[in-house]
């Protein structure tokens, strides 16, 4: 190990959970960009093919079927990242649209009932799961927001959407919240 490496990983033990969390994510982002792949589909045209979109984007991190052969590829930037870009091809496999999925309309629209499959077509893959005493799992998405909150659904055994929707304090989240810890 080199003299810098072997201070760089002293300092980062020394550092708190959530700056430590911070640099690896940093990390991340940049060997991302350093392998071609972009963060967002910012730029991509409607009718540009598959291999176009994996050349800007990189690998999806879920394929999901669509009506009439089109498929949604998704490109979750995640776990502790804030966006999750839904992009659709035609049966052909050329851009149709794309949308970042992660917000307050897109979370309004799981409803109780729904299939976690058809959970996981329109906000993609969360960024944590957790089992909860009920047997039910807990599915948790970071998004963009201005109060260190997260969004969760608990999906039943059986595999469907149980009790909608609920906003939780991200653990990951370096706030002062009163009446917290």
């Amino acid at each position: 190990m080199t003299p810098d490496r072997a201070a760089t990983t002293a300092l980062s033990f020394m550092l708190p959970k959530p700056w430590r969390t911070a640099l690896v994510a940093a990390g991340a982002a940049l060997a991302t960009l350093a392998g071609c792949a972009g963060y967002s589909p910012q730029g991509l045209q409607a009718g540009q093919g598959e291999a176009q979109v994996r050349q800007q984007m990189g690998e999806p991190t879920g394929r999901h079927a669509l009506p009439g052969g089109a498929a949604r590829l998704e490109f979750a930037r995640g776990p502790m990242g804030r966006h999750t870009y839904m992009i659709d091809l035609d049966a052909h496999g050329r851009l149709l649209q794309w949308e970042q999925v992660l917000d307050a309309w897109h979370f309004a629209q799981l409803s109780p009932g729904l299939p976690k499959a058809e959970v996981l077509r329109r906000v993609g893959r969360p960024a944590q799961t957790m089992r909860v005493h009920s047997g039910n799992e807990v599915w948790s998405w970071r998004h963009a927001n201005y109060n260190c909150l997260w969004f969760q659904v608990e999906i039943t055994p059986a595999g469907q959407v149980h009790s909608g929707a609920s906003l939780g304090l991200d653990p990951e989240c370096d706030i002062n919240v009163p009446g917290a810890g």
